[in-house]
Formats: C-alpha cells, structure tokens, sequence
C-alpha cells in the first residue's frame, strides 16, 4: 500500500468518487475525442445521478471536459468557464440499471464535427475505468501510454498494426480487443512502455480498415 492509497488523492474536493474520479472520467473523454468539446450530453446513472450536485459531479465532469485536472481550482467554476468558451453542456439523469453506482455517459461534438462517446465509472479514491467507446466495451484506465484504434472487424488490421509497433521497437504491455459484433466496429486497446512517437500513428492510420487513431499519456 502506497501513500496514494492512504490519504487519497490531490484534488478538489469534497469527493474522491463524485468528484476527483469524475473530472478523471471527464478528462479521459476529451483525450479520447482528441478534439476541442463545443458538445457534451452527460447522462448520470445511479449515484451519480442522485448525488452530482451535491458532491460536485457536475462541475468535476465539465471541468475535465475542459482539459482540468482534479486538482486545478477552476473546477469549482467551470460551468462560467465553459459557457465562455461556448461549449453548451446538458446534464441528463437516467434511472437504467448498470454494473457500477458511480457511471456516466458522454456523448461529445467536437469542433471540427468528430463525434464521439465513452461511458466512464468511478472507483473510488479517485480513480477510474472507461468501459465503452462508441458503444464497444473497453477497459481502460488511463494509467499507461496507451494507443486506441477504432476500426472495421477484418482481417490483418491487428496483425499490421502491432508490426508496425514492433518494427518501433515499441513494448506493449498489454492489448485487448473489443467489437460490437464479427465484422462490425472494433476497438483496439494497446498500452505501451513508452509513447508511440506519431510518425508510427500517421502509419497506422494508413492501415486499411483504421478509422481513427488516439494515443493517450498517463492521466
């Protein structure tokens, strides 16, 4: 047990779960999008739903949307820093069932049009996984280099793209692969030891069947 275990995280409070987590969930969607947010539907299951304006969920979620960490002190005012920026947020509650307490849903607009929806769930001491893109279950927690491809369920796309890492020199960790249905949309989750330099991204992108590319840094 480290130090982080016992006295939490640094970060705005009053809640590691409702707060600090969410605006880790928030921030991790921006990154996915990989684009400037003008758009962000926010549905709240479960707790979040009954508690995030008490515990500051709602700002948490914007404020990471933003680009904020957990401890930056403009989360407690980014709904003004938001509208100034002309980002236009709608807060929704829904009383569906789900596997943790503490979920969101964010469907994004970014500037340029991309689209783009992730639903995160908070663990608790700040801590938190994404577990779906566009509708593909994913694990991810934002803790490693991570490289993530959204693309069509065929042959060879995996095989060239992890070839491409390892002609890199690239050392991944850990990969996974998630699909909505055989032939369908796909995602790949790829964590590395070191970031993937975007020469090897612009290289995968050429990867026919690729629809998009995102390399993240630890959160």
């Amino acid at each position: 047990m480290g130090v982080f275990d016992v006295v939490g995280p640094v970060m705005i409070g009053p809640s590691s779960s409702h707060t600090a987590g969410a605006a880790r969930i928030g921030l991790m969607a921006r990154e996915i999008l990989k684009d400037e947010p003008v758009e962000a539907v926010i549905t709240l299951y479960g707790s979040f739903a009954k508690t995030y304006k008490g515990h500051g969920t709602d700002k948490a979620l914007v404020a990471g949307l933003l680009g904020f960490s957990a401890d930056d002190v403009r989360l407690r005012t980014s709904f003004d820093l938001a509208a100034q920026q002309g980002m236009n947020v709608v807060f929704q509650r829904s009383e569906a069932e789900v596997d943790h307490p503490n979920t969101v849903r964010i469907a994004m607009t970014g500037k340029t049009g991309k689209k783009m929806e992730v639903l995160g769930v908070s663990l608790g001491g700040g801590k938190m996984e994404i577990r779906e893109i566009n509708g593909a279950g994913v694990l991810l927690s934002g803790e490693e280099h991570t490289l993530i491809t959204v693309h069509r369920d065929k042959p060879g796309v995996i095989a060239q793209a992890t070839t491409i890492l390892a002609i890199g020199h690239i050392n991944v960790s850990n990969m996974r692969v998630f699909r909505s249905a055989k032939n369908a949309s796909a995602v790949m989750i790829v964590c590395t030891d070191s970031p993937v330099p975007q020469e090897m991204v612009s290289m995968i992108k050429n990867i026919s069947g690729i629809e998009s590319v995102v390399t993240l840094l630890p959160l």
